[in-house]
């Protein structure tokens, strides 16, 4: 059993990935990633899969499927604390099996990853026929989801990445949740022992087989406690500087203790 944490500042929806907060979002995510690859082509030049790209456009900003966690305790705390300073913030345990656990060459992670390169249509369809293929004895049920056009397009993508990929996509996976832990060719993944919860279509905690169980409990973090912990959390290493590992933040954070004078 592997324990994950996510920190946030206030108390509201986190649980779900930033795309799917709204309808626009959801209904332009293939949009949202082939805008972005297409105006910053040379940043994605060492990512061999959608998953490795998901995961630099969502520590760019850029809405994805995929929710931030993070393997050390201490740094969902200090998540859940570095803003909002007058609003409660929460921490979320999370508890997943090993085997629930995927890596970036995970075959699931892929199905999962290119739903994202779907458009909306092609997204329904394929959530159709598995919901229509449900009552079907399992091989069968495989054979005749991986059949329809919607899938064969969503294989499409994946032997892009995974030439040796068989045409047996597990329906169940597409509103599955898994944990990825990404690779750490990113600074701020590493400095922050991060790692993702990748969100199939329709997937919530509540509904998901693959997530029953995964969200533990819930610690609050008082507003009035937040100053307080940042300052303990710095006296052991954990500040803007180190969960940031960037030049500007490290500049940002070397200079907060000498404030320009008001006038």
């Amino acid at each position: 059993m592997q324990r994950f944490y996510r920190g946030v500042p206030r108390h509201f929806d986190e649980t779900t990935p930033s795309v799917f907060r709204s309808p626009e979002r959801i209904e332009n995510e293939k949009s949202l990633f082939n805008q972005l690859l297409a105006m910053n082509p040379s940043d994605f030049v060492a990512d061999s899969t959608t998953l490795d790209k998901l995961v630099r456009m969502q520590h760019h900003g850029l809405p994805t499927r995929l929710l931030d966690i993070t393997a050390n305790p201490l740094m969902g705390l200090y998540f859940a604390c570095e803003l909002e300073p007058d609003e409660a913030g929460e921490v979320f345990f999370l508890s997943v099996s090993n085997k629930d656990v995927k890596f970036p060459d995970s075959d699931r992670a892929s199905v999962v990853a290119n739903l994202a390169r779907l458009t909306t249509v092609q997204r329904v369809a394929v959530a159709e026929v598995a919901e229509s293929t449900s009552s079907l004895p399992p091989v069968e049920r495989i054979k005749t989801f991986n059949e329809n056009r919607s899938v064969l397009r969503l294989l499409h993508f994946i032997k892009q990445e995974k030439p040796y990929f068989e045409p047996k996509i597990n329906p169940r996976h597409i509103s599955s949740i898994s944990v990825v832990r990404a690779k750490l060719s990113n600074l701020r993944i590493a400095a922050q022992a991060g790692a993702f919860l990748l969100f199939g279509d329709g997937a919530t905690f509540e509904g998901s087989s693959k997530s029953r169980g995964i969200l533990e409990r819930v610690i609050t973090v008082r507003a009035k406690s937040k100053r307080r912990i940042m300052k303990e959390l710095d006296h052991l290493g954990i500040n803007e500087a180190t969960v940031y590992p960037s030049l500007e933040r490290s500049a940002a954070y070397i200079a907060k203790p000498f404030p320009v004078a008001k006038t």
